[in-house]
């Protein structure tokens, strides 16, 4: 949770020295080669035919879809505003869990949830004037993808160690990497600044990569009930990030907002998990 709650700052260093497209693509290419690296030394084996939609899907939409659409959102978004909009993660990622296990939730868990989404629908409409904006767009976007990778990423790591499962995901995914950095680095322009390179190395080790793997070996330690109360802390983290190390300013509904879609995430993991 502490590594993710990093992402969004890490994000907009790196794009202090690299293009947007560039960024997306090399944070993708390293974390690969990380993974793939993680993977020969233990000698991990391939995963079942039958794995490779669900790790599919983690790569489209945890590999892929999220650094891509939140990239492209925090070049004009703030990190505070980005971290309210993904704050909802949890609750996306339940409802993911419940349709694909087919259990209906409970009346407690749709309340809260509808509550936590109409909270964020809210406030980016407030945000800009009524009328989102493309950002914020992209911001929503990134939330269901990520929501989908976890929650098939999440019952894949039934039957496969979770590193593993996030492994093979960034894996997957670099052919499409390789391809948008061959083509991004030549039309973007590069420029290797400290920040830079602190941002980009970060974004792809740790979350891109090594987060999931510190995440799913707490699971396994602590259990999932009570690793994703963990979770609820990450965006009011990033919120004080993006003061801290951004020198972002928040106003008032930035802390109130978080605070409600706090709450709604807890009952809905309660709710969840009684």
């Amino acid at each position: 949770m502490l590594s993710f709650s990093f992402s969004f700052p890490g994000t907009v260093w790196a794009l202090d020295g690299f293009g947007p497209w560039s960024a997306i693509g090399v944070r993708g290419v390293l974390a690969a080669l990380i993974a793939g690296t993680a993977l020969l030394v233990t000698r991990a084996p391939l995963p079942a035919r039958g794995d490779w939609p669900a790790l599919a899907v983690v790569a489209g939409g945890c590999a892929i879809g999220f650094p891509l659409l939140t990239t492209l959102a925090l070049q004009t978004s703030s990190t505070a505003n980005s971290a309210i909009v993904i704050g909802a993660l949890p609750m996306a990622t339940a409802a993911f869990s419940a349709v694909l296990t087919r259990r209906r939730p409970s009346k407690v868990f749709r309340a809260a949830a509808l509550t936590g989404g109409a909270t964020v629908i809210a406030f980016t409409l407030s945000q800009s004037h009524g009328r989102p904006t493309v950002a914020e767009l992209y911001l929503f976007g990134a939330l269901v993808v990520c929501a989908a990778g976890y929650a098939f990423g999440g019952r894949l790591s039934a039957r496969m160690p979770g590193w593993r499962v996030i492994a093979w995901g960034v894996v997957l995914a670099a052919p499409v990497n390789i391809a948008v950095s061959l083509w991004a680095l030549p039309h973007e322009p590069v420029h290797l600044t400290s920040k830079a390179l602190i941002g980009m190395a970060y974004i792809a080790a740790v979350s891109q990569f090594g987060g999931f793997v510190v995440w799913y070996k707490g699971m396994g330690l602590i259990g999932v009930a009570r690793a994703s109360q963990l979770q609820l802390a990450q965006p009011l983290l990033t919120l004080l990030w993006a003061v801290l190390l951004m020198g972002e300013t928040i106003g008032a509904a930035v802390p109130l907002t978080a605070c409600i879609v706090l709450a709604c995430i807890v009952v809905t993991q309660r709710a969840r998990t009684s």
